[in-house]
C-alpha cells in the first residue's frame, strides 16, 4: 500500500469528518509515517484492522473531496494568488529600471493579466 500525499492533504481538510479512531490511524500512517505493524500495536488491533481503517478512511476522504471539492478549490486559490504575486513583482521590477519604467501598452497587458487571474478566482468554472 503506497502512501499517497493527496490523501494526507485531504486528511488536513476533512479529517474531522472521520471517526476519532480512523483519524488517529490515518494520521499515524500518513503524517507520522508509522508502519501498519506499529499502528496495530498502538491500537491493540491487527495489521489487517489498520489496513481496513486506512482504506475506509481514504474512501471517505476521496468521496468528500469529490462531493464538496474544498481541497481542490483551496489549492487553485493558492495557485492563483501565487500567479498574482508573480505578475505584480514582474511589473514592479520592470517599472523600477533605469529606463523610466514600462510603457502604457505593457502596463495594460499586465493589468489585463491581473484581471484574468482575478476573474478565474471569482468563477470556479474557469479553474478546470
Amino acid at each position: 500500500m503506497a502512501k499517497n500525499l493527496e490523501i494526507s492533504y485531504l486528511l488536513d481538510f476533512y479529517g474531522e469528518m472521520l471517526t476519532q479512531k480512523q483519524r488517529d490511524v490515518m494520521e499515524q500512517y500518513y503524517n507520522d509515517d508509522l508502519s501498519l505493524s506499529e499502528i496495530a500495536e498502538n491500537f491493540g488491533i491487527t495489521r489487517q484492522g489498520v489496513r481496513d481503517a486506512i482504506k475506509h478512511g481514504e474512501a471517505a476522504l476521496l468521496e468528500l473531496e469529490q462531493k464538496v471539492g474544498f481541497a481542490a478549490r483551496y489549492r487553485q486559490m493558492h495557485e492563483n494568488l501565487a500567479r498574482l504575486e508573480h505578475i505584480v513583482r514582474e511589473a514592479k521590477f520592470a517599472n523600477s529600471g533605469s529606463y523610466g519604467g514600462i510603457s502604457a501598452v505593457e502596463m495594460d497587458k499586465t493589468l489585463d493579466a491581473l484581471l484574468e487571474v482575478i476573474a478565474a478566482m471569482d468563477d470556479p468554472a474557469d479553474e478546470a
